[in-house]
């Protein structure tokens, strides 16, 4: 199946899918300071990562969520994460504000390894939040962390998913790597966890964890694409093992700060779609991300 030529086309040709439109699970929205200085980090990517980085959506925060309208998102999980202590409380503040007046906007939640975690996690839940984001990388810590245990059983408990980048990519930190990760799986079996980027770049290992955990899914975010096909490569059996599991792949694009268009991953969603048909791009584009957001 054909993708999107440009983000002018894909409203209609997610339309023409049949389904309401795209739920996407995995972007983010952050405080007009904190996304400043993500955006000045990624202006340097050429020091840290070797290569430019180029946000294509560096606009206002209104003009962002039109923009995500103008595409077809009928839904999205706007997602923030802390780098450091005493910020977690913080951004979960800011963005249940914010999906309260971003109709389309699901509230969310993050978590850090700290002594308050369970308390704001805990109100954050009781709010309303339907997803929380855990980014191993950008935060530092350990995910088997005492701190979190309460957390990851709370988030089992209520079946709420957690979007974990626990993956090496774009760059190792102190305690990526999906076999760090699943020794949470193994304490907490239960967990909703969505693999943020499909576990880039150790794509088998995450379709391993799938396959071995029933509440793990795999985000499509930044996969497949130009940009970071070059570093890590989908393996050659992907589809193979992808249509076993249709249920699990969920819409992820991590806009606004990505290097490309919006287009660009629907089209390689699309290209899977031609071998896996177009229920499974009903599924990935809008039903599962949906089932998962609760909308």
């Amino acid at each position: 199946m054909i993708g999107p030529g440009s983000d002018s086309s894909v409203a209609r040709w997610v339309h023409g899918l049949g389904v309401l439109g795209l739920v996407d699970l995995h972007l983010h929205f952050l405080p007009e300071s904190v996304q400043r200085k993500v955006w000045a980090y990624f202006d340097d990517a050429e020091r840290d990562y070797g290569l430019a980085w180029p946000v294509r959506y560096r606009q206002s925060e209104s003009e962002r969520v039109e923009i995500l309208r103008s595409l077809g998102v009928v839904a999205f999980a706007p997602l923030v994460y802390p780098h450091k202590a005493g910020m977690g409380e913080w951004l979960t503040e800011w963005v249940l504000e914010f999906a309260a007046r971003v109709p389309e906007a699901v509230p969310t939640a993050t978590v850090y390894p700290e002594p308050s975690l369970g308390r704001y996690l805990e109100k954050a839940l009781r709010g309303g939040a339907r997803c929380v984001k855990a980014h191993v990388q950008v935060g530092g810590y350990d995910p088997r962390s005492s701190l979190l245990e309460p957390a990851w059983g709370m988030l089992a408990e209520a079946g709420v998913p957690v979007v974990v980048h626990c993956g090496h990519g774009p760059l190792p930190g102190a305690f990526t790597g999906l076999g760090v990760f699943e020794e949470v799986l193994r304490r907490h079996p239960r967990l909703t966890a969505v693999l943020a980027h499909a576990g880039m770049p150790e794509f088998s290992l995450a379709l391993d964890l799938a396959a071995r955990y029933p509440g793990v899914h795999l985000d499509t975010t930044m996969v497949g694409v130009e940009f970071t096909s070059r570093s890590a490569p989908l393996p050659a059996d992907w589809i193979q093992r992808v249509v076993d599991m249709p249920d699990r792949i969920v819409l992820g694009t991590d806009f606004p700060s990505i290097p490309y268009a919006y287009a660009e991953q629907l089209r390689v969603i699309a290209a899977w779609g031609e071998e896996l048909g177009e229920g499974f791009l009903r599924g990935v584009l809008y039903e599962n991300p949906a089932r998962l957001l609760g909308v």
